[in-house]
């Protein structure tokens, strides 16, 4: 990824379409235009606002004036969605799921015109467009990988996808150890994910192999992490697993606007801070499903219920 001492180094950003990749994503553009990169973020129109919002809040403090935006066609339309289903929180079905992804993968087009055309000096493309590391090589240019997750969830999953150790049991509350790795965690089959115990022959299995594949023949790997968090787990992500990593997180904390924070309001923050300060020590469960679950409320009041 060498450039001439004159050359300004130009680096595109490829999120996946969601909140949860696209946040992230934004704030590592605006860290590397902090650092004088010419960045640029790739995404389709209805995603735009997650990327442009912040940045524009970012322009009026004088701050990462160099982030441009290139906009795609995301072809609902060709897999069957609904026109304008183009961010995974709108995905309302399972049959709707597969088409997303699979519509996803019809992007591939659109991004190797781009990169003929602009020729930037690095790609950095999620972990959900394993096919970008292809695309990117046709033009000389190295792809990056970027999680938006830390390093000890990274090396799990790799243990789980690599391994596949639920295959040897037999019941759901049979537990095993996953093998490989630095502490001994144990886990029952009904505590693994669906997606890690689906046959070899299934697509989403495919995919995940064919991503392995394609992050060991990338240029490396970009984790929203720091190496004095868990220092173990990345040595072992490098040394086991053979990965080049740069850690560089947490990205949230470059926004020097408290707006940016979560997307959220100063005011709700104050909120949040002084309900939590008004509970006892030790007091206080915080559950997260992530930025793509909904629950019925009557749901939610079952799992309240439980804890």
């Amino acid at each position: 990824m060498a450039t001439k001492s004159h050359e300004q180094l130009n680096i595109m950003f490829f999120p996946y379409m969601a909140a949860g990749h696209i946040i992230p994503f934004t704030h590592v553009a605006k860290l590397f235009s902090s650092r004088g990169v010419n960045s640029t973020m790739i995404t389709t129109p209805l995603n735009a606002p997650l990327c442009t919002n912040s940045i524009q809040r970012s322009k009026c403090l004088e701050f990462d004036k160099k982030i441009e935006l290139i906009l795609i066609k995301f072809p609902s339309a060709e897999v069957g969605l609904p026109e304008g289903c183009e961010r995974a929180d709108l995905i309302t079905t399972p049959e709707m799921d597969g088409k997303f992804f699979l519509a996803t993968t019809l992007l591939e087009i659109q991004l190797e015109q781009i990169l003929d055309e602009h020729r930037p000096h690095c790609l950095v493309a999620d972990a959900f467009f394993p096919w970008a590391t292809d695309v990117a090589a046709k033009f000389g240019i190295p792809r990056l990988y970027f999680h938006a997750t830390g390093l000890f969830p990274l090396c799990a999953s790799l243990s789980m996808m690599i391994h596949r150790p639920h295959k040897k049991l037999l019941s759901e509350t049979e537990s095993i150890v996953l093998p490989g790795f630095l502490d001994e965690i144990k886990m029952t089959r009904n505590q693994i994910a669906d997606f890690f115990k689906l046959d070899e022959e299934a697509e989403f299995t495919k995919f995940c192999k064919a991503g392995l594949e394609s992050e060991e023949r990338s240029y490396g790997v970009i984790v929203n992490s720091f190496y004095e968090l868990e220092p173990d787990y990345a040595d072992h992500y490098r040394k086991v697993y053979g990965r080049k990593t740069w850690h560089i997180g947490p990205v949230s904390l470059y926004n020097k606007e408290l707006e940016d924070i979560a997307e959220s309001s100063v005011a709700e923050q104050y909120q949040c801070l002084k309900w939590l300060d008004s509970k006892k020590p030790n007091s206080v469960v915080y559950v997260c499903f992530g930025s793509m679950i909904k629950f019925a409320d009557c749901q939610l009041l079952e799992i309240a219920a439980g804890l």
